[in-house]
């Protein structure tokens, strides 16, 4: 009988809003058991939120320090296996290091580090800790992303030519809207980082959009704002994109987008062909051509990839969403976790977002940012920290 895979939690406790995404992500497909937590900053919380999810009250910790070194010295086969880190960006960086050099496996909500440099210095903690680390990246858990990634693998798109990505959201549009828990932290440079939007879902666009592509940014143009009078970070941007391969392409995100919800829309065109999906659709993907009729995909219909049908549950016509996407980057991770652990020459699928795609996510954050305050048009794609030129008052207007 297969044992489930044991997991801590830091944040998410009462009042959260990703924490209960994570938990029932983790549930979903039964091979996964919450066995701990330091759910909360505050101690009373912390312990309310554990007994309320229906933890052992001895492993209900008020701090993530506590859980650790609890955790470490309990028989291995009763310990936490991996950590779920569900804190705002600020605190992911000494949760993730302390949990490595613990020996405990990391997974992390996004993005990895409050600044690259912590990135940086994350990376080399996990190759000394031969522990796995990955990044709940969601949105390359849908199954038609895995059908795009593969239409345009096996070259059924040609040469790329184009991509645009969009992800627009409308929560953050007026200057009432700051009173949210959610919006309060987002929009504090201590806790977020050095951008909101960016930082929040347009790093999710970039990821999505190499995911796919299989192909990484190389050079941008960025002109990010805030549009709410009184931000200290951006709720706006655009950036123009050249990726490696020498497709172009257009990064859109908006976090002032009145009436939005969660558009996130990825366009990959292509000298044969081109191919469109939107989150609010996710189990339509649009195969369209120069010379016969679009193709509509659905999921769970024909003849479609190994690796889209391996993240999908239920028949065509019985929709997955957002949390079935959750799910599959925890079921896949809970399987490197078995795997790691049955095996010295274990080596990951690659599939997960990982140390490479945090790096990766925090250089955007900081090259757009950087950009965006430099009147230079182009600039190179970097992984080492961007000094940043003062903040002008058009990214405040």
């Amino acid at each position: 009988m297969m044992k489930k895979v044991r997991m801590g939690m830091v944040g998410g406790g009462a009042g959260a809003f990703i924490g209960a995404i994570h938990r029932t992500a983790a549930a979903m497909d039964g091979q996964i058991e919450l066995v701990c937590g330091a759910l909360s900053s505050d101690p009373e919380r912390a312990r309310y939120s554990g007994l309320e999810l229906g933890i052992d009250p001895k492993r209900c910790y008020t701090s993530y320090e506590e859980m650790f070194a609890t955790e470490a010295a309990l028989p291995a086969e009763q310990r936490m296996q991996f950590v779920s880190i569900v804190t705002p960006n600020h605190m992911h960086f000494p949760v993730a290091k302390q949990a490595l050099e613990a020996g405990f496996h990391v997974l992390s909500d996004k993005p990895a580090t409050l600044d690259l440099g912590e990135a940086l210095e994350l990376k080399t903690v996990v190759e000394s800790s031969n522990c796995l680390y990955g990044l709940t990246h969601t949105y390359t858990g849908y199954p038609l992303i895995k059908e795009a990634r593969h239409l345009i693998g096996s070259g059924q798109l040609g040469t790329l030519t184009k991509v645009i990505v969009e992800y627009s959201q409308g929560w953050l549009a007026s200057k009432s809207d700051e009173d949210s828990k959610q919006a309060q932290w987002r929009l504090d440079p201590k806790r977020a980082g050095i951008s909101c939007c960016m930082g929040d879902i347009g790093v999710h666009a970039a990821n999505l959009a190499e995911y796919t592509c299989d192909d990484e940014i190389s050079d941008i143009c960025a002109d990010l704002i805030a549009t709410v009078p009184g931000r200290k970070l951006d709720d706006d941007g655009t950036v123009l994109l050249r990726f490696k391969s020498g497709a172009r392409g257009v990064l859109m995100a908006s976090q002032v987008s009145v009436g939005e919800e969660n558009r996130l829309v990825l366009r990959v065109y292509g000298e044969k062909a081109s191919l469109e999906w939107s989150q609010l659709e996710p189990n339509t993907l649009w195969l369209k051509f120069p010379d016969k009729p679009t193709q509509m995909i659905r999921a769970g219909v024909g003849n479609l990839a190994s690796e889209t049908l391996a993240n999908m549950r239920t028949p065509a016509g019985h929709p997955e969403g957002y949390l079935e996407a959750f799910a599959n980057i925890y079921r896949s991770f809970a399987e490197e976790v078995r795997a790691k652990q049955g095996s010295a020459t274990f080596e990951s699928s690659g599939d997960i977002p990982g140390i490479h795609q945090a790096i990766r996510g925090m250089a955007f954050i900081e090259n757009v940012v950087a950009a965006s305050r430099s009147n230079q048009k182009w600039h190179a794609f970097s992984l080492q920290p961007q000094p940043l030129q003062p903040q002008s008052s058009t990214e405040n207007q």
